[in-house]
């Protein structure tokens, strides 16, 4: 009897989490399949650089290395979270990592709630075996913060062997989920309690709707260390929850777009900028308006999903269309680029 009652004890927390191993799946193959992009644009295209007809540099002296986590990397360039916690999350999470050890780049997996839920899936998380240099970063909602015990976002960090724990808002994505979680009441105080008792920095990121300034000075205030902006431009995540079925249309381009955001929050806080950085060139622009980082993650798992050569190619042509930026600025250090001049149009 006793064995019985345990049984149906445990099957609701079964159910949720092969709901959470579906819903990771549906996400990654809704935006390599339907791509679910915003249809409003991130602002890049409004920013220009002024060209530099005598940079009086080589192209071989640019160096856009920089020190993001207490590491050295390559580029400003950070591949930012968006898988885990399902089968073929592991072969994802493990090809761009690879590419990030390869080029010099940071990376990040993405929300790590299903390996809390099952314990066994953290293997899709973990990359140190193809990554052992690069800035890593965990990931987890915000939402999760107020239902998980410290300890147990803490293991995420270590399991991973992570220099950083990466908090997502997603108000605009839970909201439009059909199974979403809709009370984000107590979620600053949750991410201030976290930023004080973790062993590693904390970054707070939204997942593509933008973060204000002030939402940016409310997080700083909380102790957050970096903010990655991901504002609106890129995929739209309220585009791929109405594809799964999701709730109350009309908000598929809601957000503050992506180039708006940094110059909004620039010089508040180290600042990571994602959302709609498709090239190098956009990510060139992102840094010289403000930003200390560029993520991307869209352009990264669709070359992936290409194959390896693809996922290769992509890389250098990224890396190289930022160096030819710094180059045709006069730019020889990262430094010098955020320094470039430019219009905004």
């Amino acid at each position: 009897m006793a064995s019985q009652k345990s049984s149906r004890s445990r099957k609701p927390e079964l159910a949720k989490q092969k709901q959470t191993e579906s819903r990771k799946k549906d996400h990654v193959d809704l935006v390599l399949e339907q791509g679910a992009q915003y249809s409003k644009t991130s602002g890049f295209e409004r920013v220009d650089f002024i060209h530099n007809a005598l940079p009086e540099i080589s192209l071989n002296s640019v160096d856009l290395s920089t020190i993001f986590l207490n590491k050295k990397i390559s580029f400003p360039i950070l591949i930012t979270g968006m898988t885990g916690g399902y089968k073929d999350a592991e072969r994802i999470n493990k090809g761009l990592a690879k590419t990030a050890q390869k080029y010099g780049l940071a990376f990040g997996v993405g929300s790590q709630r299903a390996m809390i839920e099952k314990p066994e899936l953290a293997k899709t998380y973990q990359v140190r075996d193809v990554a052992p240099d690069i800035p890593l970063l965990a990931n987890i909602g915000a939402f999760q913060l107020k239902k998980y015990s410290f300890p147990q976002i803490e293991s995420l960090v270590h399991k991973i062997e992570a220099d950083a724990l990466a908090i997502h808002l997603n108000p605009l994505q839970e909201v439009i989920q059909p199974e979403g979680d809709t009370d984000f009441s107590g979620v600053l105080a949750a991410i201030g309690r976290t930023c004080d008792k973790l062993s590693v920095p904390v970054v707070v990121k939204e997942t593509g709707a933008g973060i204000s300034i002030d939402v940016a000075v409310k997080l700083k205030d909380a102790g957050v260390s970096y903010i990655d902006i991901s504002g609106s431009g890129g995929t739209s995540w309220s585009k791929v929850e109405y594809l799964r079925k999701g709730l109350v249309p009309g908000f598929e381009d809601w957000g503050i777009p992506t180039a708006e955001c940094i110059i909004q929050c620039k010089g508040l806080l180290p600042l990571i900028a994602s959302g709609g950085i498709r090239s190098g060139i956009d990510g060139a622009k992102a840094i010289t308006i403000g930003a200390d980082m560029c993520g991307a993650a869209y352009p990264f798992i669709k070359a992936l999903d290409e194959g390896d050569a693809e996922l290769d190619k992509m890389a250098e042509t990224f890396t190289n269309q930022m160096k030819i930026c710094a180059y045709l600025t006069g730019s020889k250090t990262l430094e010098d680029l955020k320094k470039a001049k430019m219009r905004i149009l």
